[in-house]
């Protein structure tokens, strides 16, 4: 077997793992905010229907932070089993922003849901409701230090390349944590993790009016997921659009591979709603294009061309000639530390010395790559056209009919007839798993769209895995798709299980306490200004 089996082996378990594990990360975001705004109505008003509200779908969310920090511990410990020159390589930047967010999840976030499931009773109820809000906000920093650490890959700044240990290392941990990648993808992701969340509020309540059941409840729920999901949703449209901003300033081949741009266009370029990618012939057909558009969201600007694929793969050979010269003086720096000239040298083309180790795909001397070889490996840049096309398009569709979905929603909640529209309640009911689409496409295009690089022009993915033989990754590769197909199936019945039982109404049962029998027979319930017959009458 040769070593691109083993790459392309360790790249599979590592998009499952991921994959699994982003099914239960968008849910936690989106629900535990939800909590947080239904028992502060409780707290607010007093009224036992919201708290009724929060312990449900806290029940739901505790189930599926479990399974979140289950599937999540595991994917980690892949950096150093799967891709160890990966760790060895970059370990001193991305293992801060990682350190930091094991120990926000594991120590703040962890001790938060504790108090949340367990303090109803000891604590008062503002101190609960500040309990709530921290497992929210641990919630969240936990996302925003992951995607601190993935920001890097995609654009990594803050950092430099040191000859001597052949390492990655940090100088400006800000630059890392303040990477513009890093804030855009962090509010976008928040942002599709409050649709998800919203539409499985939506969801479930849908299903509770469409058999009658826990009316007063569901009406609620969906009120609420209504709001906070139509805000959401129009967030995660305009933030998509600064995420793809950025991306067009620092990843100028995957917007091509995005839109299938196999020519520069000129100013103001226009955005291909449809098209047929064609690799071979490296051209669009049957497009379906709006003039403009695509120049004004990604350029901001109506003169600034969008480079094209050629273009791009072109400047991607010129930087793997410059790359080949600071790969030479690596060398020389190797036989002759001292050798200050080869430092300066080093200095000023380590920017592109990541372009000239794709030659090593193909030589294991990149200085002695042939023109032929440099060729390839700048055409090894591109992508697939075709699945970041596609993947691309459905997250977009998928995010506008959200807009539309919750804009209705909205609607009916506002005029009190959320149980007056069958056809809706069914259509968010079927409306359950396409979050999870939106979202795992989403990864798809920001991830698959990053290859052939593991970090974006340092270090490329088949250069990051560990010497394992192939039969060591399928056996590992096996061993993981069964545990996490185990806990998916667990997750599922749970949910679907908690979810058919419904919630518990307190509300609608009297305070025994509050109810006293006089030597009369009347009960005097002080929830209600009007004496009741007792039973014996």
């Amino acid at each position: 077997m040769s070593t691109l089996d083993v790459v392309d082996l360790s790249r599979l378990q590592f998009a499952l793992t991921a994959l699994y594990h982003f099914l239960f990360v968008p849910l936690t975001l989106g629900l535990s905010v939800l909590l947080a705004i239904m028992e502060s109505v409780y707290v607010m008003t007093g009224r036992h229907i919201w708290r009724d509200m929060t312990l449900f779908w806290g029940i739901l969310f505790g189930i599926n932070f479990a399974m979140g920090v289950a599937t999540g511990i595991t994917m980690e410990f892949q950096f150093g089993t799967n891709w160890s020159y990966y760790a060895q390589y970059v370990g001193d930047v991305f293992g801060a922003p990682l350190a930091i967010e094991g120990l926000m999840a594991f120590f703040l976030e962890a001790t938060f849901i504790g108090l949340f499931f367990f303090g109803w009773d000891r604590l008062s109820k503002p101190g609960h409701l500040a309990v709530t809000w921290c497992v929210a906000f641990g919630s969240n920093f936990s996302a925003l230090w992951i995607l601190v650490a993935n920001a890097w890959m995609q654009h990594p700044v803050g950092s430099f390349f040191n000859p001597d240990t052949m390492r990655m290392e940090v100088t400006n941990f800000l630059a890392v944590f303040f990477n513009p990648v890093a804030q855009s993808k962090f509010v976008h992701t928040v942002s599709a993790g409050y649709v998800t969340g919203s539409i499985f509020v939506l969801s479930i309540s849908a299903f509770y009016l469409l058999r009658g059941r826990h009316v007063e409840f569901a009406k609620r729920s969906m009120t609420i997921a209504a709001s906070f999901g139509l805000a959401s949703a129009l967030s995660v449209v305009v933030l998509g659009d600064e995420s793809g901003y950025t991306t067009t300033l620092n990843q100028k081949t995957k917007i091509a591979a995005m839109e299938a741009i196999w020519h520069t266009a000129p100013a103001p370029a226009p955005l291909t709603v449809f098209g047929i990618p064609d690799s071979v012939h490296r051209v669009t057909r049957d497009k379906i294009q709006i003039p403009w558009l695509l120049g004004l969201l990604a350029t901001r600007s109506i003169s600034t061309p969008v480079p094209g694929i050629l273009g791009v793969v072109n400047q991607a050979e010129a930087r793997i000639y410059d790359g080949r010269v600071a790969y030479a003086a690596i060398q020389e720096l190797r036989r002759n530390p001292h050798e200050e000239r080869a430092r300066k040298i080093i200095a000023q083309h380590q920017g592109d010395l990541g372009y000239a180790l794709l030659l090593r795909r193909y030589v294991s001397d990149p200085t002695k790559a042939t023109d032929q070889e440099i060729e390839k490996a700048a055409w090894d840049t591109v992508p697939n056209v075709n699945v970041l096309f596609w993947s691309f398009r459905l997250m977009v569709l998928l995010g506008f009919y959200f807009v539309a979905l919750f804009v209705f929603a909205f609607f009916v909640a506002s005029r009190r007839q959320l149980d007056r529209h069958r056809i809706f309640l069914r259509l968010a009911l079927w409306s359950l798993p396409l979050p999870w689409v939106a979202a795992e496409v989403g990864w798809v295009v920001a991830e698959y769209g990053r290859q052939p690089w593991i970090i974006e022009g340092l270090l490329p993915t088949f250069l990051a895995v560990s010497p394992l033989s192939t039969t060591d990754v399928l056996i590992s590769l096996a061993g993981f798709v069964v545990f996490y197909t185990a806990l998916l199936v667990v997750d599922l019945y749970l949910l679907v299980k908690y979810a058919r039982i419904g919630p518990t109404e307190t509300w609608e049962i009297p305070d025994i306490a509050a109810r006293q029998v006089p030597p009369g027979g009347v009960v005097i319930d002080h929830a209600s200004p009007h004496p009741t017959p007792s039973p014996a009458e």
